[in-house]
């Protein structure tokens, strides 16, 4: 099969689906939730055919040709009507806009709120370090072995970004390859579209591209790319580094979070990391202190 017999089968099985969930959906509205009377000798459950499109400003025959999903193009505009008299929510809306072939699918707000579990799910990881992120890398939530290993991911703002690209090379805690950095932009930008609108996403970007031109650089390369499952290179004063493996996964319960584990790739490493997890607190932090007062006296 060519990869254009291919694509029109999957857009003729979309718009099947397309008509299959616009009828289920009008089929739960009755003529009472938008203001019509029940009338006489009402045999469709729900809307008719004919009540969406008058409801939703459109013709009869296109919303018709709609359900019985003929390759029709749906602008935004029609979208959001029959949205608005289906009552879809969010999710629910952007299924319809993906169905229907709309590249802009909008935006489903998700919580905020952290669910009970999630700090206990951390917990649970120890002795690997786990951390929950947002898409501007912020630090939601993180266990004991990842606050022993990464403790300047976890001052001030809390922002991952800030600390890799606004710090000094000597107290960075990731060994910084461009190839690494490059990505962690890379993920940024892709998670950036979701956010034009919000002040505190732009005031991020714009504060990392004024102080780091490195971040400026790689910024203007608008390459996009979602969290993968790589190696990464830790650093703390008291043991040197450790090499993990850190396994990225998403949390659809809260917009746009990610967590990140961290797995010593073999027991070399992991034997370093069980040393620095065992440290009583003032040894871990005593050599962070020397370096401070060394490299960084003034």
């Amino acid at each position: 099969m060519s990869t254009a017999t291919g694509s029109s089968v999957v857009r003729t099985a979309r718009r099947a689906q397309l008509g299959e969930f616009l009828k289920t959906r009008r089929a739960k509205i009755s003529p009472s939730d938008v203001g019509l009377p029940p009338g006489p000798r009402r045999r469709t459950p729900g809307l008719r055919r004919e009540e969406v499109a008058q409801l939703s400003g459109i013709g009869v025959t296109w919303y018709t040709w709609l359900e019985q999903g003929r390759p029709i193009n749906a602008s935004v505009q029609v979208l959001d009507a029959i949205a608005r008299t289906l009552a879809l929510d969010p999710t629910e809306k952007a299924h319809l806009y993906r169905l229907a072939d709309v590249p802009t699918v909008p935006n489903i707000p998700g919580q905020t709120a952290m669910p009970p579990g999630i700090p206990s799910i951390l917990e649970q990881l120890n002795p690997l370090p786990a951390v929950l992120l947002n898409g501007c890398y912020d630090v939601l939530a993180h266990n004991d072995a990842y606050a022993k290993l990464c403790p300047g991911f976890l001052q001030g703002e809390r922002n991952v970004l800030r600390r890799v690209f606004l710090s000094p090379e000597c107290c960075n805690p990731y060994a910084r390859s461009p190839q690494d950095l490059r990505r962690m932009v890379a993920y940024l930008r892709a998670a950036y579209v979701k956010h034009l609108d919000d002040p505190a996403w732009t005031s991020l970007v714009d504060e990392l591209s004024s102080a780091s031109p490195v971040f400026a650089e790689m910024w203007a390369s608008n390459d996009v790319a979602v969290p993968a499952n790589l190696v990464k290179i830790i650093r703390h004063p008291a043991i040197g580094s450790v090499a993990a493996h850190m396994t990225s996964m998403s949390l659809p319960t809260i917009e746009g979070a990610w967590m990140q584990i961290f797995t010593p790739v073999d027991d070399g490493e992991a034997a370093k990391l069980a040393t620095l997890l065992a440290m009583p607190e003032q040894q871990r932090h005593d050599p962070i202190l020397a370096h401070l007062a060394q490299a960084h006296a003034s």
